[in-house]
């Protein structure tokens, strides 16, 4: 399926069938050898460009599939179903690295960046977290000097996905002038100075791309300047909050594959005259996992509807992710032990699965800030609450209240 036979109608049904089918036939056989040789899965990604799922969310002039967060959602659960390493490189390559320039770029930046990053021919990165900063975002210090004529940007960036692919074409790059204003730059790859470091080893999502990124003086126009100057935060919140339904969707998909192993295995391994998905107890645990996915799975679709409607998200963004990212591992734990010896084996997939679950409470934002995030929604304010993780205003900061409890918020 291409760009242009992308459901119009967003026939989820289709899509989700389209994106299951790539994800047995192409990831899963693969998932392995990728993830123990810590391999970038290029050609994965160039077919997954080609099937329209890279920019899935970009606007039809542009190249992309002109869908939404719910669609995105559904792609990035079947694709985290069987890889995550895959998963998170489309989901930090749409959410972060294209999302910006389609909402906040000049029709210039969007003309010359998004048709490459919708086909999947270029990746884009989100240069955010630094050595001495990653959930404080406000406390970055890559330095943006501005001489009247460029900017000049240097500093040191840590944790960046896709940052130094052969196919990397741009990061969004997060840097403070001189005045303490923070302001967001769309750097060029290949712009001289911009030095992805080695790629960093990895519990899980090996075989997606991690590094730290200098930048040394990097010399770029103000043509590439994606915010007005101080108005980095506020993009930076923005693509965090659809970042964390990217990752949400990771981990309901994670789960529900962790889910899919744990029901094959206790169909085939008999125990005591009977397999083991006949003995209560463990129909018991197969049953409340099942539920526990289906309920994330409300809120995560809940949330990407508020997102496509236009409505405030940013809160119920928090708390998808803050149970699906617990979600992923506890299913994933449920699932190795019930696979008994077998699960601890590198060989089987539930062990990748269970190493790639942590991360999910970690990327986009911790638990933690999920929490604050949460917090502040309820009202829970005062001098001491920092604004780490604040929804941009755009994002609407829904406050949640006794009106909203008893639907799918609290």
């Amino acid at each position: 399926m291409t760009n242009d036979t992308l459901p119009r109608d967003h026939d989820l049904a289709d899509l989700q069938a389209t994106a299951r089918a790539f994800a047995n036939e192409r990831i899963a056989p693969h998932a392995e050898a990728l993830d123990a040789q810590a391999r970038f899965p290029y050609e994965i990604i160039a077919e997954l460009g080609e099937l329209g799922f890279m920019g899935i969310t970009v606007p039809e002039e542009y190249g992309g599939g002109g869908l939404g967060a719910l669609a995105l959602a559904v792609v990035l659960e079947e694709l985290a179903r069987v890889d995550s390493s895959v998963a998170v490189t489309v989901s930090a390559h749409t959410t972060l690295g294209t999302m910006p320039i389609a909402w906040f770029g000049t029709d210039v930046q969007k003309a010359r960046f998004l048709p490459d990053l919708a086909a999947g021919r270029r990746l884009g990165a989100f240069a955010l977290t630094e050595p001495g900063c990653g959930s404080d975002a406000a406390a970055v210090e890559t330095s943006a000097s501005w001489d009247g004529t460029n900017w000049t940007l240097s500093g040191q960036k840590m944790f960046i996905t896709s940052a130094g692919t052969k196919i990397t074409g741009s990061a969004i790059t997060v840097a403070r002038s001189a005045k303490g204003e923070i302001t967001t730059f769309i750097v060029p790859a290949d712009s001289p100075g911009y030095l992805p470091g080695a790629p960093l080893r990895k519990v899980g999502w090996r075989a997606s791309d991690t590094r730290p990124l200098m930048l040394d003086q990097v010399v770029i126009g103000d043509e590439l300047r994606l915010s007005d100057r101080g108005e980095g935060l506020r993009q930076t919140f923005s693509a965090l909050a659809v970042g964390r339904i990217g990752l949400a969707a990771m981990g309901v998909g994670l789960a529900q594959g962790a889910l899919d192993l744990a029901l094959a295995y206790t169909q085939k391994r008999w125990a005591f005259g009977r397999p083991l998905s006949g003995h209560q107890a463990v129909q018991f645990q197969l049953a409340e996992m099942a539920t526990e996915i289906t309920a994330a799975r409300c809120l995560l679709h809940h949330t990407a509807r508020l997102k496509d409607a236009g409505e405030a998200f940013a809160t119920e963004a928090a708390m998808s992710k803050l149970v699906a990212g617990r979600l992923g591992q506890t299913v994933a734990e449920r699932s190795l032990h019930l696979h008994g010896g077998y699960g601890w084996m590198e060989e089987s997939p539930i062990a990748r699965l269970y190493r790639d679950a942590k991360v999910l409470e970690i990327g986009e934002g911790t638990t933690e800030v999920q929490k604050m995030v949460i917090a502040r929604a309820l009202g829970a304010v005062g001098d001491h609450v920092s604004t780490v993780g604040a929804p941009a205003p755009e994002l609407g900061a829904r406050t949640v209240t006794s009106e909203h409890r008893g639907g799918v918020g609290l």
